[in-house]
């Protein structure tokens, strides 16, 4: 499976809005997942106090890179290594997919238009599914 057309133009549009405003977005996304999945909390104990930066210059990187997404395996690699040691499993993606996407409306507002975030909902579900099946690979190496 590969990302569409349209959704690689749309992400790669984003990047000035990323480089703006991307931290606001993802220090907002933590805000929304853990009110509304305040299960989360407890994968997220042992991060760095400079996540939200870590986050946004992951997601730049991923929107810089979409249509070379091989210039990230070592970065995926990294990430999923990460998810594994903090015991992020595949149910919890589309909980933080939904923060994401709910702190990019609440932050960009208007400019969030429907297409920007149904691109962003197809490019992050097909990211979430090379971690998870990278994920899956580490889990069953650890017994």
């Amino acid at each position: 499976m590969s990302l569409s057309e349209t959704t690689i133009e749309t992400i790669k549009a984003t990047i000035p809005v990323l480089n703006e405003h991307g931290l606001e977005i993802t220090s907002r996304m933590y805000d929304v997942l853990f009110e509304k999945y305040p299960e989360t909390r407890l994968l997220f104990s042992s991060a760095p106090d400079e996540q939200p930066k870590i986050l946004a210059g992951a997601i730049a990187a991923y929107a810089m890179n979409i249509d070379n997404l091989g210039a990230l395996s070592d970065a995926v690699g990294r990430m999923a290594a990460a998810h594994v040691r903090t015991s992020v499993k595949p149910e919890h993606y589309p909980m933080v997919g939904d923060s994401v996407l709910t702190a990019m409306k609440d932050v960009l507002g208007d400019a969030a238009t429907p297409d920007i975030i149904d691109a962003w909902k197809e490019a992050f579900f097909f990211l979430a599914d090379i971690l998870i099946a990278k994920e899956k690979a580490l889990y069953s190496e650890k017994g």
